[in-house]
């Protein structure tokens, strides 16, 4: 068990659990890029505007979201010595929080979409599973997806992710715990490295997906994207390790990257136009992408994502100008959503201008506020009669468990004497 240090008081000092008002206003952020992009892209737009094409930069900052919320628990049981997650728990909570939602999504586009293969007990098994993306020939014919449900692609990586995760962190947690029990410092060090070579794999991998010739399909596996969530595991480590002693250096850094959120964020929008540009690969989805387009990709997306998402996860709760740019009540509700808002957005998108034919030849300023508001509408009405019903049930859940769980420790300690 850690030794760690009960500070006198957490002012000034990053949050490791509980709701994170302005981690919703990142979410927002990166559910809008996204539908931005997809609009842009199905339009046409972006071989016009190659701006558009920086939106892809939603798929690292839901990925380093993810790495940042989900393993700092992890984090915290090796720096602070809490209870490690339970992996039976945490996968009941993804599975709960993930494929309701998704699998409606799936079940309209097979009756809206695909009735042709409403009978292909493989296509729903591929579908429902999240794991049409390893199929070699499907008969949609690429290999992100349907067109209609082409942004899945990222969601199969992140399932793949969260499955691997439990194991993942023990791998790391065994590491960092070879270090003397009382050093935090070796401790969150040691994270940090394997952090580092966890990161290393998704450019080994890259590499090894165009050498000695290239393998596409290869790049839709989470190996490709460990360097993404891996800024996040990273941000976890730091935030946990931040409050062992307030007089450590580390506190020092989250508060200076805190308060040079302008700073950051100008770093972030300059990091954005170059990621936009054909620097990280063809502004469409027929031109083969190359080894050092790909490099370029995950270095300058997972640079822009750090930048942006760095100093709200190192900033402490009331930070003044991040609450008011991503903890207000839009951003909040948009950022509720935002799970909705990535679902449906291609099934409407593409559907729509399929219903106009003006696939590649849409007109993005008109279409973009209506197709944005229809997803909206869409992922609320989701959120209200899907997301947030199951959710109620995850808690009361877990309220059960806990309490079951209490009740054994009582009886394994058997009654208490009289005094």
């Amino acid at each position: 068990m850690v030794a760690a240090q009960r500070l006198p008081s957490d002012d000034g000092l990053p949050q490791i659990s509980g709701h994170q008002s302005t981690l919703d206003g990142v979410r927002a952020v990166a559910a809008l890029a996204v539908v931005v992009y997809h609009v842009a892209s199905t339009s046409g737009a972006i071989g016009r505007t190659w701006l558009f094409n920086g939106g892809q930069v939603g798929v690292p900052l839901f990925f380093t979201l993810s790495g940042l919320l989900l393993y700092r628990p992890w984090a915290a049981a090796v720096l602070l010595g809490h209870p490690s997650p339970s992996v039976l728990g945490y996968l009941r909570k993804r599975a709960l929080r993930i494929l309701p939602a998704y699998w409606v999504v799936v079940v309209c586009f097979m009756l809206l979409v695909a009735k042709d293969h409403i009978g292909d007990t493989g296509t729903w098994a591929f579908l429902l599973t999240l794991t049409h993306t390893y199929l070699p020939h499907p008969w949609w014919g690429t290999s992100l997806g349907p067109s209609h449900l082409g942004q899945m692609w990222s969601l199969s990586v992140e399932v793949a992710w969260y499955a691997l995760l439990p194991a993942t962190a023990a791998v790391l947690g065994r590491y960092a715990r070879r270090a003397p029990s009382g050093d935090v410092d070796a401790r969150a060090h040691r994270l940090l490295y394997g952090l580092a070579a966890y990161a290393f794999v998704s450019l080994a991998y890259t590499v090894a997906m165009f050498v000695p010739q290239p393998r596409p399909l290869l790049g839709l596996w989470v190996p490709r994207f460990f360097i993404w969530f891996a800024i996040g595991m990273a941000l976890a480590v730091v935030t946990v390790w931040a409050r062992t002693d307030t007089r450590r250096p580390v506190a020092h850094v989250c508060r200076t990257v805190a308060d040079a959120w302008g700073a950051c964020w100008l770093g972030a929008a300059l990091l954005y136009v170059i990621a936009a540009t054909p620097v990280t690969g063809p502004l469409d989805l027929v031109t083969p992408d190359a080894l050092w387009t790909s490099l370029f990709d995950l270095v300058l997306n997972g640079l822009c994502a750090v930048a942006f998402v760095a100093p709200v996860a190192l900033a402490p709760p009331g930070h003044a100008a991040i609450g008011a740019a991503l903890g207000n009540p839009v951003m909040r509700f948009l950022g509720r959503v935002s799970y909705g808002v990535f679902l449906w957005q291609m099934l409407i998108i593409v559907g729509w201008y399929e219903w106009r034919d003006r696939v590649f030849r849409g007109d993005l300023l008109p279409d973009l506020p209506l197709l944005l508001a229809a997803t909206i509408a869409a992922a609320t009405v989701s959120y209200l009669l899907v997301e947030r019903p199951v959710q109620r049930v995850a808690r009361a859940w877990d309220l059960r468990t806990q309490a079951r769980r209490r009740n054994r420790s009582r009886a394994a300690a058997g009654p208490v004497p009289p005094s």
